[in-house]
C-alpha cells in the first residue's frame, strides 16, 4: 500500500512538473509578444494620425468649395438682377 501511494505521488509530481514546464510561456515569449503588440499599436497609431490629417485636409477643401459655390451663387443672383433691371428699362421705353 505504501508503494502505491509513493507511485501515485511520484506520478502526480511528474505530471505537475510536465504541465508546469510545458504549459507556461516563458518571460521571453511574453516579452516577444508584448513587443509585437507594441509595434502593431505604434503602426496603428501612426495610421490613425495620418487619417486624421487627411480628414482635416478634406474638410478644409470642402469648406473652400462651399465658399466658392456661395460666391458663384451671389454673382449669378447679381447678374440676374442686372438683367431684370435692363429688361424693365427696355419695357418702359
Amino acid at each position: 500500500m505504501t508503494q502505491d501511494i509513493k507511485r501515485t505521488l511520484a506520478l502526480i509530481v511528474t505530471t505537475g512538473a510536465f504541465i508546469g514546464l510545458t504549459g507556461c510561456a516563458t518571460t521571453g515569449d511574453l516579452d516577444s509578444t508584448r513587443g509585437d503588440l507594441q509595434t502593431q499599436i505604434d503602426r496603428l497609431s501612426a495610421d490613425v494620425s495620418a487619417a486624421k490629417s487627411e480628414a482635416a485636409a478634406a474638410n478644409s477643401k470642402a469648406n473652400d468649395a462651399v465658399n466658392i459655390a456661395n460666391e458663384a451663387n451671389r454673382r449669378s443672383m447679381d447678374t440676374a438682377e442686372k438683367i431684370d433691371r435692363m429688361f424693365r428699362k427696355t419695357m418702359q421705353k
